[in-house]
């Protein structure tokens, strides 16, 4: 998987669900992230939470590690699933 795929993804997602991308620029060094598996045959999971959540990700079960060829197969079959750990942001706020 190349980077230009990636970011045209990345893109297109953002667009589909009305993000800029500058906003998740700004927000991106706040942020805190897993990839993982729950378990051996459950879905690549990416958790992503505000910095100011790091405590809730540490009472979620534990990801284990996947390997990129993991990662990169769930993002072509579209079966990444991501959670966002903390409480949601309102319209607005950042």
């Amino acid at each position: 998987m190349n980077e230009a795929y990636v970011n045209d993804r990345l893109m297109e997602t953002l667009a589909d669900i009305g993000v800029e991308a500058t906003a998740v620029e700004e927000l991106a060094s706040q942020l805190l992230w897993r990839i993982g598996r729950v378990s051996d045959d459950g879905p690549v999971t990416v958790r992503v939470g505000l910095a100011s959540s790091a405590g809730l990700f540490q009472s979620l079960p534990r990801l284990r590690s996947a390997s990129d060829a993991e990662i990169e197969s769930a993002v072509r079959e579209d079966l990444l699933r991501v959670e966002w750990v903390g409480p949601r942001l309102r319209g607005g706020e950042r």
